[in-house]
């Protein structure tokens, strides 16, 4: 019996992106967490006393600003050196278009699998093979599994790839896309993907993983990170479980305020769902993105001045987990108790809402609206252009939930005369 770590998508000291325009924001702690993430890697291999670790691809976050990058992964792999664990690492999209990645002088104990073809390297101690290719190119089309070699008889066979699989995932460029049939007719025992930063099995029979990232590093990855511990037996049969890696957790906190009297209610309600994201972080700090929904009372007041709820929530959130909750971004979704009656109502606001209806389904009409905010986007200051990750102005179908969030919004502002001004 031996395990062995599947790990993919370091993306060693990624570089932020925005994050100093948030209020509050951990800068440092997550400036550092994906290299704590990868000591907690190495320590968890030699806890273990794994065979092996594998890197299915990006390592780093394309070229480095300095040589300290690479010089802490150098130091980590010593670690596992000392502790007599080799390592095996191919080459992904972001590596590829990463020069100094190519000359940096690696341990005797870390092997870089060719990016011209694949190659094989076998344990003889574990009665193991492992096949692989790296990118070549930062933008790999090319399928590179259909030329990885066939298995080595009577071993336990690994591929790894840095590869999109089957593809459809939005959130990732299709590099070196291949079937299901491509990698499952190698008859390897297992495969160690990369690329698709969602952990998740492709297929059970043979075992077929991405790992995911080791750390999230935005909204966008949020959930726990890791990697995978593969325990073989003397069988050759396969057991995988997940290992949390990550020291600061992205977290969607959605809460649905339904029947909701008033503001202080929804706070509340904000804050019960918050304290169970803390007890299921095991003590990891959190940067939550905040979703309140739902028909109530609270929501002419919420839609009235959103600035003071966000100030009353983000107060109310400080006090959980010692400190370590840090709010994201709020989003009010919320909508009247009932919605305005259309046949008994009349007058421009009648016609305001009738208009938003019939906008949802105009695509003409929604373009040259898309073209409006595009050009008002321009014009306001920075610290203003902090728009919902769904929304792109150059898809009209992305402002029909935008219009949703309005239509609400609107009514209550003409409803409500005494309704507080934003600022």
């Amino acid at each position: 019996m031996f395990k062995f770590i599947h790990a993919a998508d370091v993306h060693l000291d990624s570089p932020l992106k925005g994050l100093e325009r948030y209020e509050g924001a951990p800068i440092e702690e997550i400036r550092g967490a994906t290299r704590r993430a990868l000591q907690n890697l190495v320590s968890l291999a030699i806890d273990e006393e794994v065979a092996f670790v594998l890197f299915a691809g990006d390592l780093y976050d394309g070229d480095w600003r300095d040589h300290r990058t690479g010089l802490f992964f150098v130091a980590e792999m010593c670690r596992l050196r000392d502790a007599r664990i080799p390592v095996f690492l191919i080459a992904g999209n972001h590596d590829a278009a990463n020069k100094m990645t190519r000359s940096l002088r690696l341990p005797d104990n870390v092997v870089r699998l060719s990016s011209k073809r694949p190659e094989t390297h076998s344990l003889d101690e574990w009665g193991v093979s492992i096949h692989g290719q790296g990118f070549a190119t930062a933008a790999c089309t090319d399928n590179l599994a259909q030329a990885y070699p066939k298995r080595v008889p009577g071993n336990f066979n690994v591929g790894m790839l840095h590869t999109s699989a089957g593809g459809g995932n939005t959130a990732h460029a299709n590099y070196a896309e291949c079937g299901h049939d491509d990698l499952r007719g190698k008859q390897y025992d297992y495969w160690a993907l990369g690329h698709i930063h969602q952990r998740g099995a492709v297929w059970d029979d043979p075992q077929i993983h991405f790992s995911g990232n080791i750390q999230g590093r935005h909204i966008r990855e949020a959930g726990a990170k890791g990697c995978l511990v593969v325990t073989v037996d003397d069988r050759g049969q396969s057991d995988v479980r997940f290992e949390p890696l990550d020291v600061l957790r992205w977290e969607p906190c959605r809460v649905d305020v339904a029947g909701v009297e008033d503001g202080d209610a929804m706070v509340e309600r904000a804050l019960q769902s918050l304290k169970r994201l803390v007890a299921d972080s095991d003590g990891r700090p959190i940067a939550a993105r905040i979703e309140i929904a739902g028909r109530c009372r609270a929501h002419e007041k919420v839609a009235a001045n959103p600035q003071h709820w966000t100030s009353e929530l983000r107060a109310a959130a400080q006090g959980l987990g010692q400190g370590n909750v840090w709010i994201e971004k709020i989003r009010f979704q919320t909508s009247p108790p009932r919605e305005i009656d259309l046949a008994a109502e009349d007058g421009p606001l009648a016609e305001l809402v009738q208009y938003i209806a019939e906008l949802r389904h105009d695509s003409v009409g929604l373009e040259r609206l898309g073209a409006e905010l595009v050009d008002l986007a321009r014009k306001l200051p920075g610290e203003l252009k902090e728009l919902d990750d769904s929304l792109r102005l150059d898809d009209p179908r992305s402002l029909i939930p935008l219009l949703d969030q309005v239509q609400p919004l609107l009514v209550a502002r003409l409803l409500d005369r005494n309704a507080t001004t934003i600022g």
